[in-house]
Parts: structure tokens; C-alpha cells; sequence
């Protein structure tokens, strides 16, 4: 099985992705693509038709999209652990992960993932909005399921895993979190696949010039 993904330091829908697999210990061969490198399309459109990363390939199947590459590792390779055991945390962790996917667009424009690097911008009232409802939602989980662990769900989920580039976008432009908030981001943080992942990031040396918001710190 391969996932094939873009640069790490900038591609938040690629962490997706690849959290599904690696924070899960299932085996699979990382192929990284340069992001708008002169044969980025080329080399994608070998593994999928809408030239966009992550793209999952395991035999004759190609999959993209982060959410339907997690679906897919869930029912394949996770026996289901992916999610929630309850029925009904289930249906919430569903509902939290197609809010991320689909919404919170104040955040994602404004604050691209670039995990290497310490900068400072000045939000929308929009995205303070929406860094407040991450706070209150997060803490919220967190209160109502710590009898079981540390994540939105007690045990690490595939809903923590697509927060998880919003942990390196409030780490880098340095958000100012509620306690609650803030213990849960250095939770994620501190998880050894989102150590292998920024490890990796700050390795790297492509820069992205539309990702490369705000001014250093």
C-alpha cells in the first residue's frame, strides 16, 4: 500500500492522511511529491486523476481524499478503531470531522500549516470566531471523555487526527489557547507520530510562497 503526499511542512490535507496510517501502525511506503514543482501533476496523475494530494493506493484502488482514505483504512485495516466504539461519540466524531473538512475557512486561509516556521499575523474577526468554537468544542470532548484518555475521545481517533494540522497552525502564529485547549494541543503535539511528522517537516527545504503568511517572529 502507498500514500503519496506532498511537501510536509505545508500540506495539512496530506497529515491527514497519512495520521490514519502511521499513528495506527499500518504499514505502507510513503511517496512524497514536491507541492507546485514543475513535475508535481505528472507524477500525481500516475496515481490518481484530480491531481491533488493525499491519494491512497493499495493494489488496483486509488483513493483521494483525506476523509475517504481514513474511511477506507478504518474498515480495511482498523477493524474499525478508527472511530469511537459508542454509537452515538461516534455519530459526534463523524459530525466534528466534517465540520473540519468542510468549514472553518477563516482558519485555513489564514493560517496555512508551515510547521517550521514562528510567525505573527492578525486574524479576521471571523477566524477568532472560529478559534473560540475550537476551544469551547475541544474542551468540551475532552471534560466528557478524559475517563478514557487524553484525545476528543479518550483514546486517539481519526477526529484527532484531523485536527491535527490545526495543532502546527496555532503552534507556528502563536494562538493564545484556554488552559483546556492548550493541554489538548500539547497532547497532540507531543503524540510520536506528530513528532516523526514535524521531524520531517523541518527537514525540508521547498519554499511556498503562498503559504509563507504573516511576518517572522
Amino acid at each position: 500500500m502507498k500514500l503519496i503526499i506532498g511537501n510536509k511542512n505545508y500540506s495539512s490535507w496530506s497529515l491527514r492522511g497519512w495520521l490514519a496510517l502511521q499513528a495506527f501502525d499500518v504499514p505502507f511506503e510513503e511517496i512524497k511529491l514536491a507541492l507546485f514543482s514543475d513535475t508535481f501533476h505528472s507524477e500525481l496523475a500516475k496515481y490518481s486523476p484530480v491531481g491533488k494530494v493525499p491519494v491512497l493506493v493499495d493494489g488496483d484502488l486509488s483513493v483521494w481524499d483525506s476523509l475517504s482514505i481514513c474511511e477506507y483504512v478504518n474498515e480495511n485495516y482498523l477493524n474499525g478503531k478508527g472511530w469511537p466504539a459508542d454509537t452515538k461519540k461516534r455519530a459526534v466524531a463523524r459530525s466534528v470531522v466534517a465540520d473540519m473538512h468542510s468549514g472553518l475557512f477563516g482558519i485555513r486561509n489564514e493560517m496555512p500549516m508551515n510547521c517550521r516556521a514562528r510567525r505573527r499575523i492578525e486574524l479576521s474577526a471571523q477566524a477568532k470566531k472560529e478559534v473560540a468554537s475550537l476551544e469551547a468544542l475541544w474542551t468540551t470532548l475532552r471534560s466528557e471523555n478524559a475517563h478514557n484518555g487524553d484525545y476528543l475521545f479518550g483514546e486517539f481517533s481519526l477526529a484527532d487526527a484531523f485536527f491535527a494540522p490545526v495543532m502546527f497552525r496555532f503552534q507556528t502564529y502563536g494562538i493564545a489557547l484556554s488552559a483546556a485547549a492548550s493541554d489538548y494541543q500539547t497532547t497532540m503535539l507531543a503524540h510520536p507520530a506528530m513528532q516523526e511528522w514535524l521531524v520531517d517537516a523541518v527537514a525540508e527545504t521547498d519554499i511556498v510562497d503562498a503559504d509563507e503568511a504573516g511576518e517572522p517572529v
